[in-house]
């Protein structure tokens, strides 16, 4: 980081999706710092596939947790699910060949 990039505050948000549901992704946590670092951890734990987006951890921690994402944001979250959704199938292959 130069001296003149100004400091960022890590931040962090988790979505759910359940389309039998939910209209639109959820906000089931959002935050920054030591909380944004606890959401990644979790996520970590748990293996959930974690994808590096600032700008849109930004744009989520303006949300309140339960909120349902906004019609704007359907597009970038759906490369997301759709990303998600890869890895969840390489995953489950790789498990299924013993790994």
């Amino acid at each position: 980081m130069s001296e003149q990039e100004p400091y960022r505050r890590k931040e962090a948000a988790a979505l759910a999706y359940d389309p039998m549901r939910d209209d639109a992704p959820i906000v089931v946590a959002a935050g920054s710092g030591i909380v944004a670092e606890n959401i990644l951890r979790t996520a970590q734990e748990h293996n959930v596939p974690v994808v590096p987006d600032q700008s849109l951890a930004r744009v989520l921690n303006q949300l309140s947790v339960g909120d349902a994402i906004p019609p704007d944001l359907y597009a970038v979250v759906a490369q997301i699910l759709i990303f998600v959704g890869k890895v969840d199938g390489a995953y489950a292959a790789h498990q299924a060949r013993g790994g």
